[in-house]
């Protein structure tokens, strides 16, 4: 999985037969260097195919072959032993609204690296089926989470924030919430040069301005109701124009914070827990406002054992068991797809 705050490649070994996840056999993150992550965001919101992207996309698919291969040793285990890879590329355009939505990465390339079948292009079905494409992890998160108590709430704070509620019913609900890490990254390395705000240190010395954050809610997004799914840049940073570094890491973040406040008021009902993952979970700013705004139980998914570095690299491991299988991978009710539709193209590996 290369997530939209490009900051590298998380990945993962499960045991799973796309129903049951029958154990978490290990993950690690290997971060992009500065060079590559540069070239990787000069592809941000292309629509064309063009050599410099078939060279960063070469380059990605290397190195998310590094990764596995790095793993694998790193466990212990052959490339024999593995089944399948999900890969997931790296999302350079999103716009469902017209029917496109566009992941970085070469599964064939992938699979004859590796040797390993490799299942990419999770996606595009689902688009071209009307849905929204994303998100996608809901699946796993109700494998994951079968026999906790329900309803509850499972919220990523990836690049885009987005929230899966499960009820006790057995219904899942699932969509972007809007922006998370990904626009207050863009704001730190735009004025910092560094690549995100370590534990919310500069937002949590800034005054947020809230008819900044009242403005950006006003957008039509937050009052649609889901399933949604947003581009990362959607949303730009033009207005911080003129703040300091401080001021701007703090309204961006209380519009990560209130975004997701806005979201509960599509939720069936209050969940009894949130449980949050992805890199946002360790910004200690956005995670006590979200407590305190929230006003419910709120911990990070480590609490229930769980590795929230590499939860949507498993979760990507297990769709593309379930591809395999022409299980679904999504519903009406977590990308709006007219029915339940599986997804994503098989390569088969030289093995």
């Amino acid at each position: 999985m290369s997530g939209t705050s490009l900051d590298g490649i998380d990945v993962a070994l499960i045991k799973t037969d796309g129903e049951r996840i029958e154990g978490h056999l290990g993950g690690m993150s290997l971060d992009y260097d500065c060079k590559f992550r540069d070239r990787l965001r000069a592809c941000l919101g292309s629509t064309t195919y063009d050599p410099k992207i078939q060279s960063i996309e070469t380059e990605l698919t290397d190195l998310h072959a590094n990764a596995v291969s790095s793993l694998l040793n790193k466990l212990g285990v052959k490339p024999t032993q593995v089944g399948l890879i999900g890969f997931h590329g790296h999302t350079i355009c999103h716009q469902p609204e017209h029917g496109f939505t566009w992941q970085l990465g070469d599964g064939a390339q992938l699979a004859n690296i590796t040797g390993i079948d490799v299942v990419c292009d999770f996606r595009s079905a689902d688009v071209a089926a009307g849905g929204e494409g994303a998100p996608l992890a809901p699946a796993y998160h109700h494998a994951l989470c079968k026999g906790i108590e329900k309803p509850l709430a499972i919220l990523n704070l990836g690049g885009v924030a987005n929230v899966t509620w499960l009820g006790d019913t057995g219904i899942i609900l699932a969509f972007d919430t809007g922006p998370a890490s990904a626009l207050i990254d863009d704001w730190m390395y735009k004025r910092e040069g560094i690549a995100y705000d370590p534990d919310g240190q500069w937002a949590a010395r800034g005054v947020s301005r809230t008819d900044f954050v009242a403005a950006w809610l006003n957008d039509d997004y937050f009052s649609r109701r889901p399933p949604k799914s947003l581009d990362r840049d959607f949303f730009k940073l033009e207005p911080l124009t003129g703040l300091s570094t401080e001021d701007g890491a703090a309204t961006l973040t209380e519009f990560t914070v209130k975004s997701i406040q806005a979201a509960t008021q599509f939720f069936p009902s209050a969940p009894l827990r949130w449980l949050v993952t992805g890199g946002g979970r360790k910004n200690t700013t956005i995670m006590q406002s979200l407590s305190s705004t929230l006003k419910s139980p709120f911990a990070s998914v480590e609490t229930l054992g769980w590795n929230g570095d590499v939860l949507e690299a498993e979760a990507f491991a297990y769709l593309a068991l379930r591809s395999k299988h022409k299980m679904p991978i999504s519903w009406p009710s977590t990308t709006g797809v007219p029915s339940p539709l599986t997804g994503g193209r098989l390569f088969k590996g030289s093995r």
